[in-house]
C-alpha cells in the first residue's frame, strides 16, 4: 500500500528553501492558495499564533524550521549562541501551548545541539535535525494509514460512513495525515462509503480544508453543522468517529479540536466506534490524565466576528479550541508504533516502550 499512498500526495503545506520556511497560508484556503515566507524564528512563532500553519504535526515542524532560522542569526550575532537561543525557544513554546508536538519537536533540536562534537557546525547539525523531524512525521503518516486501515477491515470491513473533525491530512501534517491519513487510505482500498465533516467551528478546518482536501481527491464527501452529529449517527449510519490529537496522556486521555469530547459521547450512545490517529510524539507520558493539560483560549472575536465584521450581540465570548475526551470513550488510539484499543495507562506505557515500525 505504501507506494500507493505516495502516490497519492497531493497536499503540501509545509516548505523548506534556501533557508527560509515557505507555510501555505490555511487562512485563505480554500479560495486562495498563498504561500506565506518566514525568515526568522519570531516570523514563525507569529505564524504560527495566527494560524497561519495549523495541526499540531505541523506545528512542531514548523517551530523546528524556526529554531534553525534563530540559531543562524543568534551565531551572526556572534555572542554567546546558546544563552541568546533561549529566547527563540522560549516565544516557539508559547505560540501555542495544548499542542505538544511543539515542545516535543523543540526538545528534540534542543537535545541535538547538547550533542554536538567538538568543531561540528551547530547551524548544519540543527538544520539535518529539523528535516529528519519533518521526513519523520511523514513516514509516521504512511504508517499510521495502513494500521488504520487494517484496524477498519478487522471491525466492519468494506462500505464505511465516516465521520471526522477539524483536519488532519496533508495540511496539519507533514505529509499523508493521521486521521484524514487513514481515511484517504480506507478510501484508496474501496472501503468508504461517504466521508461526512464537521465544519469546525469557529475556524471552519472542516468546511475550508479538509472538505477541500477530500473533494480534490475524489473521496465521496459531505459537510454538515457540528450541531448535526448526533442525527448523522442516528439516521445515516455513521460506522466511525476518526479524528486526530493535539495531545495524549499517560491515561490515554485525548486533548482534540474543541468538539471532539462531544462526539466521543455521542458516538458511544449511538455504538458508533471512535479511533484517534496521532504519532507518538503527541503523546505526552508526563502527563497523568487530561486534567493535567493545559487548554488554550483564543479571542472572543473568533466567535463573535466574520472576516472582521461583527455580527454577534453585545457580550462576551467563551473560546476554548480544545477539549479533553476521556480513555474510556475511545475504542482505539493508532500510532505509527502500534494500535491501543481501549486504551489505558498501562497500555500506553507498553506502547511508548517500543520502537518505531517503520
Amino acid at each position: 500500500m505504501r507506494e500507493r499512498l505516495l502516490a497519492a500526495e497531493k497536499v503540501k503545506a509545509i516548505e523548506w528553501e534556501g533557508g527560509q520556511l515557505r507555510l501555505l497560508d490555511q487562512r485563505k484556503l480554500p479560495l486562495e492558495e498563498l504561500w506565506h515566507t518566514c525568515d526568522s524564528a519570531a516570523a514563525v512563532a507569529t505564524a504560527i499564533c495566527e494560524m497561519v500553519v495549523r495541526g499540531a504535526p505541523a506545528i512542531g515542524i514548523s517551530a523546528a524550521y524556526g529554531l534553525v532560522m534563530g540559531l543562524r542569526a543568534r551565531l551572526a550575532e556572534g555572542e554567546d549562541w546558546r544563552a541568546a537561543l533561549e529566547i527563540d525557544f522560549e516565544l516557539l513554546a508559547g505560540a501555542r501551548p495544548t499542542a505538544v508536538n511543539l515542545s516535543w519537536a523543540l526538545n528534540q533540536m534542543r537535545e541535538r545541539l547538547d550533542r554536538l562534537k567538538p568543531g561540528e557546525d551547530p547551524l548544519i547539525a540543527a538544520e539535518a535535525q529539523a528535516a529528519s523531524i519533518h521526513a519523520s512525521d511523514r513516514e509516521a503518516n504512511l504508517t499510521m494509514a495502513q494500521f488504520g486501515v487494517d484496524l477498519i477491515r478487522k471491525h466492519q470491513g468494506n462500505s464505511q460512513n465516516i465521520l471526522t473533525h477539524c483536519n488532519t491530512g496533508g495540511l496539519a501534517t507533514g505529509g499523508f495525515g493521521t486521521a484524514l491519513g487513514v481515511i484517504r487510505a480506507a478510501h484508496l482500498e474501496g472501503l468508504v462509503e461517504c466521508v461526512y465533516v464537521d465544519e469546525t467551528r469557529p475556524w471552519l478546518q472542516g468546511s475550508r480544508l479538509t472538505a477541500w482536501e477530500l473533494a480534490g481527491e475524489g473521496v465521496p464527501v459531505m459537510l454538515n453543522a457540528d450541531s448535526a452529529a448526533a442525527h448523522l449517527m442516528k439516521t445515516r449510519g455513521i460506522t466511525w468517529v476518526i479524528v486526530g490529537a493535539d495531545r495524549i496522556t499517560a491515561n490515554g486521555d485525548v486533548a482534540n479540536k474543541i468538539g471532539t469530547y462531544q462526539l466521543a459521547v455521542l458516538a458511544m450512545h449511538h455504538g458508533v466506534r471512535f479511533m484517534v490517529v496521532a504519532s507518538s510524539s503527541t503523546i505526552d507520558m508526563e502527563l497523568e490524565s487530561g486534567d493535567d493539560i493545559p487548554i488554550e483560549e483564543r479571542a472572543g472575536r473568533e466567535l463573535l466576528e466574520v472576516n472582521g465584521h461583527r455580527f454577534a450581540a453585545d457580550v462576551e465570548a467563551f473560546n476554548p479550541v480544545f477539549d479533553v475526551t476521556p480513555a474510556d470513550l475511545i475504542d482505539a488510539i493508532v500510532t505509527e508504533k502500534g494500535i491501543v484499543e481501549r486504551p489505558n495507562a498501562a497500555k500506553l506505557a507498553a506502547l511508548m516502550s517500543r520502537k518505531r515500525l517503520h
